[in-house]
C-alpha cells in the first residue's frame, strides 16, 4: 500500500498554487454558468481576476442562512448546485432544514484521502456507524471506504449490543463513527465477552475526539484518526499518522477569516473556516462553515505538504455539535416556545465518562420535569438531563449553548 493517496499530497508549493491559479478561474466560471444563484452572487466578478488566495478572499462569503433561505424560494437546492435534483442519486436533509445533494461516484465526498491515511484498503471490513437516516454522514463514509477498496457494514446508529456481535462475527477491522461510540460497543463487546481483538482501526468525525479517549483506544490497539467533514463540502481536512493538526484536502481551498467578516486572519489566529470546493457538482465558493480553527505553520511531518489547520475549535456562534449532532440557539429558542409558561433556557454540554453530557436548564415555576424532557427529545433530537430553575436564576449574558467541554 502506497504511503499517500496520490501524487496531489506531496506537491510543491509552488505546483499547488500554479494549479489553483489555473483552477479558480475555472471554478468561478462554471459557477456562473451552471448554478443560478453563484451566478448572482459572482454576477459582477470576471472569472479570469480569480487566480491567487488573495483574489479569492475579495468575492463574498456564503452563509448557511443563505441556504435556508435560497432553498426556501427555490427548493431543493436554492440554486446553488450545477446540476437539476434529478441528475444526482440522493437528496439529504440537515438541522435547518438544509438540503444537500449526494453522488455515488467514485469519492465524491473525497473521504478516500483520509481513510487512506489511516491505512483502510482493499483487506479492511468497516464498521460505519454513522447515521443514514436523512443525514449523508453514513454515505459519505461509505463512498470512501468504496474508493480504497474496503468492505462496508451499514450499521448505522444505535443496537449497540447487535453492533459489537456484527464486529466480532463478521471480523471487522476499522471502525467508523463518532468518538465516543466506539467505547460503548468495546464495552458492550467486554460485557458479552466477544472477541474483538481485529478492531485496529477508527476513523472518526463528527465531533471532538478528546486526549484521554484517544489514549483509551491506542492502550487497545486501535489507532484512532480524525477527519473535519460538513454535510455541504465533504471532507475539508483529516488527520495523517504523525498526528500533527489536520491537513487540508486537495479538493477544497481553506480561508480562516475573523468571525463575522470574510477577511483573512493571520496566520495561527482562531478564526473561523471558510471552504471553497472544486467539486463541479455543487461549486460553493468562499463557503462559511462556522467552525472554528487556526492555520499551523510548516508541512505536516508525513510528507502531505497541503495547510494544516489545528482542527475544531468551537463555533464561531453559539452552535455546538453534542454526539455529532448539531444543537442550534434556534432550536433552544424553539424549546422556549413550546412551553409559555419558560422564561428563558440555557443548554450545558460537559463530559461524562468519555461521552457528551447535555443539561437543559430550564427557569420556570413548574415541578415536573418529564413534559420538557419529551420536547427536548423531540426539538433538539437528542436526550439530555433537564433541570428546573427558579425565574431570574440563569446568568442574563444572552448565551443559551453553554460548552464547558475542553479541547485541549
Amino acid at each position: 500500500m502506497s504511503d499517500y493517496y496520490d501524487d496531489l499530497e506531496t506537491r510543491s508549493e509552488d505546483e499547488r498554487e500554479a494549479w489553483i491559479a489555473e483552477a479558480l478561474p475555472k471554478l468561478v466560471a462554471h459557477a456562473r454558468e451552471k448554478a443560478p444563484a453563484m451566478a448572482a452572487l459572482l454576477a459582477e466578478v470576471e472569472p479570469g481576476d480569480i487566480r491567487t488566495r488573495a483574489d479569492l478572499a475579495r468575492l463574498p462569503v456564503i452563509r448557511k442562512s443563505e441556504l435556508v433561505r435560497a432553498q426556501g424560494l427555490n427548493p431543493p437546492f436554492g440554486g446553488f448546485a450545477a446540476r437539476p435534483v434529478s441528475e444526482f442519486e440522493h437528496v439529504f436533509q440537515s438541522p435547518g432544514p438544509i438540503y444537500e445533494p449526494g453522488r455515488t461516484s467514485r469519492d465524491w465526498w473525497r473521504m478516500g484521502r483520509f481513510l487512506h491515511a489511516l491505512g483502510v484498503g482493499g483487506d479492511d471490513i468497516v464498521q460505519n456507524c454513522f447515521s443514514y437516516h436523512l443525514v449523508p454522514a453514513g454515505m459519505i463514509f461509505e463512498n470512501g471506504a468504496r474508493a480504497v477498496g474496503a468492505t462496508v457494514v451499514p450499521a448505522g446508529t444505535g443496537q449497540t449490543e447487535l453492533q459489537a456481535r456484527a464486529a466480532a462475527d463478521i471480523g471487522v477491522t476499522t471502525y467508523a463513527g463518532t468518538p465516543d461510540y466506539l467505547k460503548v460497543i468495546l464495552e458492550k463487546g467486554d460485557e458479552l465477552g466477544l472477541d474483538l481483538s481485529g478492531l485496529c482501526r477508527a476513523a472518526v468525525g463528527g465531533g471532538a475526539l478528546f486526549p484521554s479517549l484517544r489514549e483509551y483506544y491506542a492502550d487497545r490497539g486501535i489507532t484512532c484518526l480524525q477527519c473535519y467533514a460538513t454535510a455541504d463540502l465533504g471532507n475539508i481536512a483529516y488527520e495523517s499518522p504523525a498526528m500533527e493538526g489536520m491537513i487540508v484536502d486537495e479538493g477544497v481551498l481553506v480561508e480562516i477569516v475573523r468571525p463575522g467578516t470574510g477577511d483573512p486572519v493571520p496566520e495561527g489566529e482562531v478564526g473561523e473556516v471558510v471552504v471553497t470546493t472544486f467539486n463541479p457538482d455543487y461549486p460553493l465558493i468562499r463557503f462559511a462553515t462556522g467552525d472554528l480553527s487556526a492555520v499551523l505553520p510548516g508541512q505536516s511531518p508525513c510528507g502531505r505538504t497541503n495547510m494544516r489547520i489545528r482542527g475544531w475549535l468551537g463555533r464561531a456562534d453559539q452552535t455546538t455539535k453534542v454526539k455529532g449532532m448539531f444543537v442550534r440557539p434556534e432550536q433552544v429558542a424553539e424549546l422556549v416556545a413550546r412551553h409559555p409558561e419558560v422564561a428563558r433556557a440555557r443548554v450545558v454540554v460537559t463530559r461524562k465518562g468519555e461521552q457528551d453530557h447535555m443539561r437543559v436548564r430550564l427557569e420556570t415555576e413548574a415541578t415536573d420535569p418529564a413534559p420538557y424532557a419529551q420536547s427536548v427529545r423531540e426539538i433538539l433530537k437528542l436526550r439530555g438531563e433537564v433541570e428546573l430553575c427558579p425565574i431570574g436564576s440563569l446568568p442574563n449574558d444572552g448565551l443559551v449553548i453553554e460548552d464547558l467541554r475542553s479541547y485541549d
